[in-house]
């Protein structure tokens, strides 16, 4: 888990960037906020972000323990990735982040 990396008993700021740092992380966590979602559609929901980048991304999220990856046994494979519950808590705590953003500095 993220609390396990260096430097993140310092300063939570600190240890919630090492979590969702990155171009493409709080993107994903936007997506699956709604419900799981396959790799396929958080593609083409994530735009730009490459298959190598997006699986790297979601295995980090997995590791950290904010994403869950549901791997269900049927023919084709289908998987499915969803926020966990700290996952969840995380997206409410980004939600005032991304109302400040709205309001200074998205065009109305």
């Amino acid at each position: 888990m993220a609390a396990n990396r260096p430097g993140a008993g310092h300063c939570g700021i600190d240890a919630a960037m090492g979590v969702i740092g990155g171009k493409w992380k709080v993107l994903v966590l936007w997506a699956l906020d709604e419900r799981p979602r396959r790799f396929g559609e958080l593609r083409r929901m994530v735009e730009g972000v490459t298959e190598k980048v997006l699986a790297a991304q979601l295995r980090e999220l997995e590791a950290d323990g904010i994403v869950h990856r549901e791997v269900y046994d049927e023919v084709p494979p289908r998987v499915e990735y969803s926020l966990t519950p700290l996952g969840t808590e995380l997206n409410e705590a980004l939600a005032p982040l991304g109302e400040w953003g709205r309001r200074h500095f998205v065009p109305a």
